[in-house]
């Protein structure tokens, strides 16, 4: 068998949740998985993400979790499922840093930083409010080390959180993996929760 007939791995990161009553754990693929994207994998501490995410000053900051709408928490937590055949892809990010508020940051002497989400902000705001410490992002080589100096999850997390590796799917498995999902919706419906809720 060639190797072009085998099917293609892509590493697979698994983030622990400590507060969360329908799973304890999501995992989570890259975004760009080719080589030569030029972007990194940060593990990001998830409060440090989070207080950097509230300074953007875009208008698309997400309230707290709490506050959603019931239907768009469910959606986002169907979505994280882990027994779900399609893995979610980990939050894609880029940081800035700007002067801190106050004098000292007037002055230069102090900087915050900023994360703007380009895509993922829903699944970031909720697996921190599911109790996740700390989870992988995707960002641009060329801010990795900010998001570090600003978000970066401790040495420990580093250790805990690695990736492994998982068989990619093919357009044959995503199309079955929709139909999938459009039965599991339907089951969900009519009130054939998993667990009973």
């Amino acid at each position: 068998m060639s190797n072009s007939a085998l099917p293609a791995c892509e590493p697979v990161w698994v983030v622990q949740l400590y507060d969360h009553e329908w799973y304890d754990h999501v995992r989570l693929k890259r975004v760009f998985s080719t080589d030569g994207t030029r972007h990194e994998v940060v593990l990001v501490d998830a409060r440090r993400l989070l207080s950097c995410a509230d300074r953007d000053d875009t208008d698309y900051v997400l309230r707290p979790v709490l506050e959603w709408h019931p239907g768009k928490m469910r959606g986002i937590r169907e979505f994280l499922d882990p027994d779900n055949a399609r893995i979610p892809e980990m939050p894609y990010v880029t940081v800035s840093s700007r002067r801190a508020p106050g004098l000292i940051g007037w002055l230069g002497l102090e900087h915050e930083g900023v994360v703007t989400f380009r895509n993922g902000q829903h699944r970031a705001r909720y697996l921190a409010s599911a109790g996740a410490r700390w989870f992988p992002v995707e960002v641009h080589e060329r801010e990795a080390a900010l998001l570090r100096q600003y978000c970066g999850a401790p040495d420990d997390a580093r250790t805990a959180l690695r990736p492994s590796m998982t068989i990619a799917q093919s357009a044959d498995d995503t199309d079955d993996d929709e139909q999938a999902d459009d039965a599991s919706f339907e089951r969900t419906r009519h009130g054939n929760l998993r667990n009973g809720r």
